[in-house]
């Protein structure tokens, strides 16, 4: 058995290359997993962006200047020193852009497992999690590509909704989404229509992907980028997932005191981020704050509880899949090549909106 990674130069997204090595013996305690499927999203993108800033090229340790792209997706036990966990046995979780990978399961219950690997554990244990499908209350097998393509983006609006809700949405009465197309602001703006319904929502994108947002339903108006100034004063929260640090100096100045809170969660537009994650430039209005997902979920389950905040979680999810329900066409693609050129074309920003875009390696 060979097994095949995809390896990205860390100063420069544009190039990757897929290399083959030859795999260990498998340690004892272990468990070797064959990647059965992932999806490959702006959030993928994210990660490699902010990789060494927030850890993400540790999980899964490249050749100096190199990493792998951390995905999210499903994979089967094809090896195991375990003696909880059966070979044929199917998991959910975070997973390299390869063929296979093996972790040490730990903390094993019915449900789900963590991963002990050393390299592991300074990162938060939100990604260090597997689910056991065989007992996993959210495993719908009519929904593993949903599940793979909008999951960890939608919990991740839902976070900030809840951020957002209990801080009473520093008094605003409207939320202004950038990157609306993209699936973690989809999330969010779903949450807030379920949970937040007096806050007016708000969503920015670009004119080619106008019609998209507009017919998504999620939010009360849309607006293209060059017409931020065209749009209504009124005490506001803005979440940008674009990263562009351009655009959200235009939203600063044209909002300004009226502006109640500024949060920076994503990049989308990697060619123009520039210092949009998280730079001070002395724009007008409250400082921009960078949310860091894993943090405001160990701190949501840590307040409910696993049965409760699962709960919790698993209702605007399932909202969520009914409001999305047709806006995105999934397209399943085969090869860890595909998976290459898919996240190159991430990269580049040449992906539609209205593809999720599925890998079986």
């Amino acid at each position: 058995m060979t097994i095949q990674q995809v390896h990205v130069r860390k100063d420069e997204l544009t190039q990757a290359d897929i290399v083959s090595i030859e795999p260990p013996s498998l340690a004892d305690g272990a468990v070797r997993l064959e990647i059965e499927s992932f999806s490959v999203t702006a959030n993928n993108v994210t990660y490699a962006v902010v990789g060494d800033g927030f850890g993400y090229w540790n999980f899964f340790p490249a050749p100096d200047d190199l990493g792998i792209v951390p995905m999210w997706g499903h994979a089967k036990v094809i090896e195991s020193n375990h003696p909880e966990i059966a070979v044929g046995e199917r998991v959910y979780g975070y997973l390299p852009m390869a063929s296979h990978l093996d972790v040490r399961p730990g903390s094993v219950s019915a449900g789900s497992f963590m991963d002990t690997t050393d390299y592991r554990q300074p990162m938060s244990p939100i990604y260090n999690q597997y689910s056991r499908l065989a007992d996993d209350p959210e495993h719908d097998p009519a929904r593993e590509a949903e599940r793979m393509i909008f999951g960890p983006l939608f919990k991740t609006g839902f976070l900030i909704e809840y951020f957002m809700r209990n801080e009473s949405w520093f008094e605003a009465s409207q939320l202004i989404v950038t990157s609306a197309s993209s699936k973690t602001a989809m999330g969010l703006a779903s949450v807030a229509k379920q949970n937040s319904p007096g806050i007016k929502r708000v969503g920015l994108t670009s004119a080619g992907n106008a019609d998209f947002v507009e017919g998504t339903g999620l939010y009360d108006k849309v607006y293209t980028y060059d017409e931020v100034g065209m749009m209504p004063i009124s005490d506001s929260v803005i979440v940008d997932f674009a990263g562009n640090s351009a655009l959200l100096a235009k939203l600063h100045e044209h909002y300004a005191d009226t502006l109640k809170y500024s949060c920076l969660v994503g990049v989308t537009h990697i060619e123009e981020r520039g210092g949009g994650l998280a730079e001070d430039r002395g724009l007008p209005g409250p400082k921009p704050t960078l949310f860091f997902a894993p943090d405001h979920a160990v701190a949501f389950f840590k307040e409910h509880g696993p049965a409760e905040g699962g709960k919790l979680v698993a209702q605007a999810w399932h909202g969520f899949l009914a409001a999305a329900e047709g806006s995105v066409e999934v397209e399943k693609h085969q090869g860890l090549e595909a998976a290459r050129k898919t996240f190159l074309e991430m990269v580049g920003g040449n992906v539609d909106p209205s593809k999720g875009i599925v890998i079986e390696p």
